[in-house]
């Protein structure tokens, strides 16, 4: 479930990328001002979930559709929520390490088989651009930002704000850039490391990329994760240029550079995670 101290990785899609009857619906809804901001639609995406998870537990809820809108060079575009697959991993969630007894009593077997069959659909990639399925459009991260992520976007790129209350700090990228920039990684990673877990993990990201409109917006966002940091932290904070920087000395077979500049990385959203510990 999403969390507020947690990151975001989102595709805005345009609208040309649905079916003629989403295209309307979406673009009403964009026209109508019913989307939330970013502020606020994880706590509602959290709210959502935590509703329908005590509706009764006779079979998977339909949930309203709801999506986080963008425009971008004069064009709409879309990120939906998708809150049906959020309530079935919120589901399987429900049940890990619960005794068998609570967690039958709680999210009854055949339940728990539709929430799987629902989470299975969408990490089949080719089940996605085959069948249809609907694309996940948010992968959610609570407690920091998977290092993988910095990969597809740049520096140049970041988006800060910490005049208000409101603290933003994000990164919005032309998906065609983030491809290249994950197919380069993997590219890198695979002549260095072979089959390492990162490795495996940027090409799962970069599979996932590659599910979505050739026009769609990449967005990374730090969410809540601004109000764990100072703003002296938030301002010299350059993740995507550490992760580009070892990439680099991977290529040039410089492993020391390489080494070091994960190691920085890493220190650096330690901070963050051992705050998770203390909460």
């Amino acid at each position: 479930m999403p969390s507020l101290f947690a990151s975001y990785l989102r595709v805005y899609e345009p609208l040309t990328a649905f079916d003629r009857e989403r295209q309307v619906f979406w673009r009403e809804y964009a026209r109508e001002g019913r989307d939330l901001g970013l502020v606020e639609g994880p706590a509602r995406q959290r709210t959502a979930v935590l509703e329908a998870l005590g509706a009764g537990w006779t079979r998977l809820p339909d949930l309203p559709d709801e999506a986080y809108v963008l425009e971008w060079d004069g064009a709409v575009l879309v990120c939906p929520w998708n809150l049906r697959l959020r309530v079935a991993e919120a589901a399987l969630n429900a049940r890990d390490g619960v005794p068998a007894v609570l967690a039958d009593a709680f999210v009854p077997p055949v339940l728990a088989g539709q929430a799987k069959a629902v989470v299975e659909d969408w990490r089949s990639g080719a089940k996605v651009l085959e069948q249809g399925v609907p694309r996940v459009h948010e992968q959610i991260s609570t407690w920091g930002v998977p290092l993988r992520w910095f990969a597809f976007v740049d520096l140049e790129e970041r988006e800060i704000s910490l005049a208000s209350r409101r603290r933003v700090l994000r990164y919005r990228t032309e998906i065609s850039k983030a491809r290249r920039r994950a197919h380069r990684a993997v590219s890198v990673l695979r002549k260095s490391l072979g089959d390492a877990p990162i490795t495996e993990a940027v090409e799962e990201g970069t599979r996932w990329l590659e599910e979505f409109h050739p026009r769609s917006v990449v967005e990374l966002d730090y969410g809540g994760l601004v109000n764990l940091l100072p703003e002296d932290s938030l301002t010299a904070d350059d993740s995507p240029g550490l992760v580009a920087a070892g990439l680099s000395a991977l290529s040039r077979g410089d492993a020391e550079s390489a080494t070091e500049a994960y190691e920085d990385l890493v220190a650096r959203w330690r901070v963050v995670q051992l705050l998770e510990r203390c909460n």
